[in-house]
């Protein structure tokens, strides 16, 4: 599934034949039963597209939340110094100006000197969290996700900024698009291989089984917080390689390409810094007579 631009709609993809077919549907309709029934409840269009006739855009529906976890990987943990896993995960929401399309520019930040960067496995909900035995049943599937981060975030302060590190304008790249969960192995815990590739170096690469909290555990974290709704993303985690391990940080101009198996490849880039604007102030005067 993915967003096309300028007229925005949803899409079924074929990556073999680089083309699309819109999807009729109204989004709530079949996003909660694409993955267990099939193409037929899109009403797709039979004529296909071909990639350059259109522009992927990130496959978020308007009006979604972009959730993430923290403290995901345990390898990615003790090369940071901790001996063993938390209790628990830590979670934060990102704008939807946070949100990179497809081959898009992230913005290097003028508030930061240490940009960051995360290959995640991205949860798509399909449908609210019901009494079923697996939350992940409730998934309509998954995609691929860069966190974008902005590691010296609080430093001044001798604290965590989550916000600063992690809802800055243009630093979350999403897609290209999203892999129904029957095609992810269905409900239960991913094990999809991962691999983020900086200037053509790998920089990352596990598999998801190794993540610290399951799937289904970290759905109802979630939820039990802030009520999961269609159309949601969840950020999972990531895990070692990356430049707060090893201080090699981005920097303007570097290319990007995250790959998840049975998802594709995200490919993006990194535009230049940008600069802090100059301090005004206005008062008001009272002017002699």
């Amino acid at each position: 599934m993915a967003g096309l631009a300028e007229d925005v709609s949803w899409a079924l993809v074929d990556a073999e034949t680089q083309s699309v077919r819109r999807i009729r549907t109204p989004f709530g309709r079949w996003a909660g039963r694409v993955a267990s029934e099939g193409e037929a409840v899109l009403e797709a269009d039979a004529e296909a597209v071909p990639f350059s006739k259109v522009r992927l855009r990130a496959p978020v529906q308007p009006g979604a939340r972009v959730f993430g976890v923290g403290l995901n990987y345990l390898e990615h943990l003790t090369r940071l110094g901790r001996t063993e896993a938390p209790p628990h995960t830590i979670a934060y929401i990102k704008p939807d100006s946070a949100i990179v399309d497809p081959g898009g520019e992230i913005t290097y930040p003028a508030v930061t000197a240490t940009l960051d960067f995360e290959i995640e496995l991205v949860a798509v909900v399909g449908r609210p969290l019901r009494e079923e035995a697996r939350a992940s049943e409730c998934l309509l599937g998954y995609t691929i996700g860069n966190d974008v981060s902005a590691r010296d975030a609080g430093k001044q302060l001798g604290s965590l900024d989550l916000f600063t590190q992690k809802a800055l304008d243009s630093t979350a790249p999403i897609g290209p698009w999203i892999a129904t969960l029957d095609a992810c192995g269905g409900p239960g815990q991913p094990e999809l291989d991962i691999e983020m590739r900086i200037n053509g170096e790998v920089r990352q690469h596990d598999n998801t089984r190794n993540m610290i909290f399951a799937m289904d555990e970290i759905l109802n974290f979630v939820d039990a917080r802030v009520r999961l709704r269609a159309g949601d993303l969840i950020f999972t985690g990531s895990t070692c390689g990356v430049g707060l391990e090893d201080g090699r940080f981005l920097k303007p101009g570097d290319q990007f390409a995250a790959s998840i198996a049975r998802i594709g490849t995200l490919t993006h880039h990194i535009g230049p810094q940008r600069v802090l604007a100059p301090e005004r102030r206005i008062g008001r005067l009272g002017l002699p007579a």
